[in-house]
């Protein structure tokens, strides 16, 4: 299974734009958490659709819908990892914001559109944000996934053991 953002070079990079989340957006992210290949990649629906929630209600956080020539086909978002609460690992640097994405729409993915967005969502965070380095965490099941953040400058820190998803991978991006 290719990842949500498994990318092919220079295919729609120049139409790619980011945008904060409308009101209007929620029937459209309702229909992707519910999408077979989103939660894949995210986990349930009602799981996402919490984590959205509280990405959307935050502060301290950035969520996008991820456009091409004006079409929504996929959600991007950025929160300082402490709002996730005191379970975190311990290597996680201080000022880390963590960051995921999905292509919701099917016919938009493998076509380097996630990692043209996760570029741009970096450029977002670290230019508006004392953020020192960005976070995922990827399922160790996941190898599509974590060889896609590897090739968008993310690198392995170490195995971390989620309550909930299990064994994951702590991958950072640090500030450049």
């Amino acid at each position: 299974m290719e990842p949500a953002f498994m990318d092919k070079p220079g295919e729609n990079s120049q139409h790619i734009a980011l945008r904060p989340v409308a009101t209007t957006d929620w029937p459209i992210l309702l229909k992707w958490f519910r999408d077979p290949a989103v939660e894949r990649w995210w986990g349930n629906a009602s799981a996402a659709e919490a984590e959205v929630r509280m990405v959307l209600e935050t502060p301290s956080a950035i969520g996008r819908i991820i456009e091409i020539g004006g079409r929504p086909i996929g959600y991007a978002h950025a929160i300082d990892a402490a709002y996730w609460g005191e379970e975190l690992p311990d290597v996680l640097p201080p000022l880390t914001w963590d960051v995921d994405l999905f292509i919701g729409e099917a016919e938009f993915r493998g076509r380097k559109i996630g990692g043209t967005a996760l570029d741009q969502l970096a450029d977002e965070v670290f230019g508006s944000t004392l953020a020192m380095a960005l976070s995922v965490f990827v399922s160790v099941r996941n190898e599509a996934a974590v060889r896609a953040y590897e090739r968008a400058g993310f690198q392995w820190v170490t195995v971390w053991e989620d309550p909930i998803a299990g064994p994951e991978w702590l991958m950072l991006r640090h500030r450049p």
